[in-house]
């Protein structure tokens, strides 16, 4: 997946270990329902996987 991926944050970072909030702020996300489009790099898909529970990815 080397193309551009869209990320949207659907659940809150409340209660969450602090190294998720800091991975979810690093990848440019605030509120709930904010959205991020990044390129699909290794590091960036690894910090998705972190979250995965928190956030909704798609291929754009």
């Amino acid at each position: 997946m080397a193309g551009k991926i869209r990320v949207e944050l659907i659940k809150s970072t409340i209660g969450r270990k602090p190294d998720q909030v800091k991975t979810v702020k690093a990848l440019g996300l605030g509120k709930i329902n904010s959205y991020v489009e990044l390129e699909g790099t290794p590091a960036i898909l690894g910090m998705v996987r972190t979250v995965r529970h928190l956030v909704k990815v798609e291929e754009i």
